[in-house]
């Protein structure tokens, strides 16, 4: 059995968009990277369940996102929204509304498209966050890094400039009206979270000081409460380091992180019925700046994407103790960012 899985991609240097591999679950190995969009700098993408692709795109130097269907085997485009400024660095999709959600990182502004009936994107909000921004030197301004729904279908944003993550409520037309805003501690810069599936809990990464909090969510009123944090890094690591993807098993008994710099992925588990969480392993990435890595639907392999080396390694899950065990490395995939099974 074969599991298709897309690569998103810079290209900066000798990536040319987004490319497709196979994970052989029999042979459990990678199959042979190849290029199936020719795209500018694809960093971040998502299907729906028609297998439409929305991904963040580069047009003329305007940034926006794109939108293709699969016609005869083929991605075929449908059309490209952009504007002035960089590319967003975060994709999401809303199949009830019919809403795609980008994270623009550069211009701290979430972006909200429509998905018309013939599969084009139209503009249907933008929110630019003002607050307050923290004390590291990348927060010299509004980051937003993260856009996704909550499990009670409200958008959670993670902003790393202003150390918050914010709740929208979200209109059938696309409109975002904000409903609560968490501050984390100053400099901890939130890139991404998961929801527990329980949908009380979330865990939250900082890129900036590499850490995950755990947190409460009240959905009454969409916000949220610290319970925990924790360093993804051994004690004696003191070189750079930035936090990068995070994710979760389905049962709830698993988190896994991925630390660039250190080069490794940080494996804890779930304790006090997911309200607390303990590291259980750091295992290496074998290459340079993990960005993003993915469990397979079956979760018993995991994958992870090193950008600057431009290799994939796979992992076997242990389903019982959640750690992984390294069985493939130095799978080409250039400039990778984003991995995501189909």
């Amino acid at each position: 059995m074969l599991e298709q899985i897309l690569l998103g991609t810079y290209t900066r240097r000798v990536s040319k968009g987004i490319y497709q591999i196979a994970l052989d679950m029999d042979r459990a190995c990678l199959t042979q990277t190849q290029l199936v969009i020719e795209e500018n700098s694809p960093t971040y993408l998502a299907l729906n369940s028609q297998q439409e692709l929305f991904n963040v795109t580069s047009v003329d130097g305007d940034g926006g996102m794109a939108a293709y269907q699969i016609e005869n085997d083929q991605y075929v485009l449908r059309n490209k929204v952009s504007e002035a400024g960089a590319p967003p660095c975060y994709v999401a999709i809303d199949e009830e509304k019919q809403l795609v959600f980008g994270a623009n990182y550069h211009q701290g502004i979430i972006h909200v498209y429509r998905i018309s009936a013939d599969g084009r994107l139209e503009d249907a909000d933008k929110v630019r966050h003002t607050e307050p921004t923290g004390p590291h030197k990348n927060q010299d301004h509004p980051h937003v890094h993260y856009t996704d729904l909550t499990p009670d279908r409200r958008l959670a944003v993670c902003d790393l400039g202003t150390d918050r993550v914010y709740t929208y409520d979200v209109s059938n037309a696309g409109k975002l009206t904000e409903v609560a805003q968490y501050q984390a501690e100053p400099g901890t810069g939130p890139r991404h979270l998961v929801f527990h599936p329980n949908g009380q809990l979330a865990y939250v990464f900082g890129e900036l000081d590499s850490t995950i909090s755990v947190l409460a969510y009240d959905q009454a009123s969409g916000s949220f409460t610290q319970l925990q944090k924790i360093s993804t890094l051994p004690e004696d690591f003191h070189e750079f380091n930035g936090g990068a993807a995070i994710r979760i098993t389905s049962d709830g008994r698993f988190v896994y992180a991925s630390n660039r710099g250190h080069n490794s992925i940080a494996v804890f588990a779930t304790t006090d019925n997911g309200q607390a969480i303990e590291r259980i392993q750091l295992i290496s990435t074998e290459g340079a700046i993990p960005r993003d890595f993915a469990l397979d639907p079956s979760e018993q392999f995991v994958v992870a994407a090193n950008q600057d080396s431009d290799n994939l390694t796979l992992y076997r899950r242990n389903q019982n103790n959640g750690r992984l065990t390294m069985i493939q490395k130095d799978v080409y995939a250039p400039e990778c960012v984003c991995v995501y099974f189909k």
